[in-house]
């Protein structure tokens, strides 16, 4: 193939043959999808949409080799009510927002020793654009140049062809009723002693040349190892589900499933099996890539145990009864039992400012969820007007209701430097708890899109949300 056909967009051509292959690269990080359409040019279901997290479909398939995203069509192979697949790339939130600054966009189609290629022009609001189309006339296939966009980016686009990516809200909690979520090992600990310094010693220290005493071990007798490591403080816990290991990790006694964060993982011991699962769903992937909000997940399956820990961030677990959810950053979850259920929402009246960001995930049903904290944290019982610090809010009850307070004025004083720092406030009100941990970071820290999203290196963040793990 030493000759490759560019093509000027709405112009068609013969499909050079029945198996071709679509590579689309770019000069900013996209994700490409592949849409098969019936007649009435919409899908059938959320199956004919693929993507990275859902890779193959009759006739299609999907894979990332690095420096382009790969798209294999089969015509011979697509069920006979597909006339049309369409091959689309969306801006992936790490970079630029819109193709007017994203560079060179070019879908090049392989096949019967033919290229044909199309790079869209004229671009401008669009985070979303439709590169080529293959489709069926009279028993014939063909491909199209299309390059028509969408400023809604994947989701828009989507959703113009009937996929639909909105999910049923959870039921509201009944009028009325406080929220009943527990930890099962509270934080902070009630009612725990206060540790005594030792009175200093009495007696003479010891020659400086006397024989040096092993350290103390609870390792039988026998054993050609003796360290404090053995000692009961350091054993595994036991018991069935999701329990703490100390302070900074969790052990699951796994006997079915579990939901975990991808990388999570320290150690296992077992027969343990780990699925990928990006953000968890196809209307989360569609809203984790607009928001940067959201949970990449795997799920483990089997019997054994299960060692989690995330940057050696604090653990906590809370237990949800089903009268209220939890609203916390995508950032603080390690897992969740997988009878909860999560959504992305948009947190009401909190803008770009909070840890949170503009979105957060919502879990609700029954079942107890792991989460970490930067630090011990204080748990605050929202009996009065309450308000946190955006950065170091973490989560809080889902029936609390949320607003922005503004503690600066901008003024001379402020323009020169003379700022409080503290320029925005979450305010809280309602019934529920708030979970205040004692660090003002973002998930990350200050270097912005060190965590994963639903796709490979999608870490979206900047305006619109938090940047999801360390």
């Amino acid at each position: 193939m030493d000759h490759v056909l560019m093509l000027s967009a709405g112009e068609n051509r013969p499909l050079p043959s029945s198996a071709v292959t679509v590579s689309v690269r770019s000069a900013s990080p996209v994700n490409t999808s592949a849409i098969l359409l019936t007649d009435a040019g919409r899908v059938r279901s959320d199956a004919d949409l693929i993507f990275y997290n859902q890779p193959t479909g009759p006739g299609v398939g999907y894979r990332s080799s690095g420096a382009a995203d790969i798209v294999t069509v089969d015509t011979a192979a697509l069920p006979r009510d597909i006339t049309t697949v369409v091959v689309a790339a969306s801006l992936d939130g790490t970079g630029p927002t819109t193709f007017a600054t994203a560079g060179a966009l070019t879908a090049t189609l392989s096949g019967g020793g033919e290229e044909l290629a199309f790079t869209p022009t004229g671009l401008t609001s669009e985070a979303a654009v439709v590169c080529l189309e293959i489709y069926r006339r009279n028993d014939t296939w063909k491909v199209r140049a299309v390059g028509q966009g969408y400023d809604a980016g994947l989701a828009g686009l989507v959703a113009a062809f009937g996929i639909d990516v909105e999910e049923d809200p959870a039921p509201p909690p009944p009028p009325g009723q406080p929220p009943r979520v527990t930890d099962p090992q509270p934080w902070p600990p009630a009612n725990q002693p206060v540790p005594q310094q030792p009175s200093p010693p009495t007696t003479a220290p010891a020659p400086p040349l006397a024989t040096p005493q092993p350290p103390v071990s609870t390792q039988p007798s026998g054993v050609p190892m003796h360290s404090d490591l053995f000692a009961p403080s350091h054993a595994e816990v036991s018991g069935q589900g999701i329990q703490k290991q100390g302070s900074k990790m969790c052990r699951i006694g796994l006997s079915g499933e579990v939901m975990a964060r991808t990388g999570s993982m320290v150690a296992y011991q077992g027969d343990l099996n780990f699925e990928a699962l990006g953000s968890g769903g196809l209307g989360r992937m569609m809203r984790q890539a607009m928001t940067g909000e959201g949970v990449p997940l795997m799920k483990v399956t089997g019997r054994g145990d299960l060692f989690l820990a995330n940057a050696a961030s604090d653990v906590h677990l809370i237990d949800l009864d089903g009268t209220d959810g939890l609203t916390i950053n995508g950032a603080n979850v390690l897992a969740f039992d997988s009878t909860l259920s999560y959504d992305i929402q948009r947190v009401q009246g909190a803008g770009a400012m909070s840890n949170a960001g503009l979105y957060n995930c919502v879990f609700t049903g029954r079942g107890r969820i792991a989460i970490t904290t930067d630090g011990t944290p204080v748990v605050l019982d929202v009996d009065a007007a309450t308000y946190a610090d955006p950065q170091a809010a973490v989560a809080w009850s889902s029936s609390l209701r949320t607003s922005v307070k503004s503690n600066d004025s901008f003024n001379l004083g402020t323009l020169m430097g003379r700022s409080t720092g503290e320029r925005f406030t979450l305010a809280f009100s309602g019934q529920g708890f708030v979970v205040v941990q004692p660090s003002e970071l973002p998930p990350g820290g200050f270097i912005g899109g060190t965590g994963g999203g639903g796709a490979a290196g999608s870490g979206a963040g900047g305006m619109l949300g938090g940047i999801l793990g360390r």
